[in-house]
């Protein structure tokens, strides 16, 4: 390998990917929010994208959170990705938060199946 090639790897790691920073920040900012209402242990899990991904954020018990700041939004593949990570860390519920554009983070979106929904709605309605 010669010395230019080598630059050029190394570059190459050393240049930010702008989209993987921006979801990086929303997750940052998911779980600030998350910690100043009501979850203290709210923060970023780190390894996101292994192969038994348990979701982006940990610190809300029972829930997996997959957060998404993406162009397009594709809600079924969106909460599918939370259900499977739901699975994969043996809790109930998966919800992805989906940013809004140009709106604060406390005005997302979070997005999970009807089922998951009637389920937290009786055990609310029960206390």
């Amino acid at each position: 390998m010669n010395a230019t090639s080598l630059l050029k790897g190394s570059m190459r790691n050393t240049v930010s990917n702008p989209n993987k920073n921006r979801g990086s920040q929303f997750e940052r900012d998911v779980a600030k929010y998350l910690r100043a209402n009501g979850f203290p242990e709210a923060d970023r899990r780190y390894g996101a994208g292994v192969r038994y991904d348990k979701g982006d954020l940990v610190g809300v018990p029972g829930f997996v959170i997959e957060c998404k700041n993406q162009a397009k939004i594709n809600l079924a593949e969106f909460v599918a990705e939370a259900i499977a990570e739901a699975a994969n860390a043996g809790v109930e519920f998966g919800v992805a938060v989906v940013k809004r554009r140009q709106r604060p983070v406390s005005e997302s979106y979070v997005v999970m199946t009807l089922e998951q929904f009637a389920v937290i709605a009786e055990r609310l309605g029960k206390k």
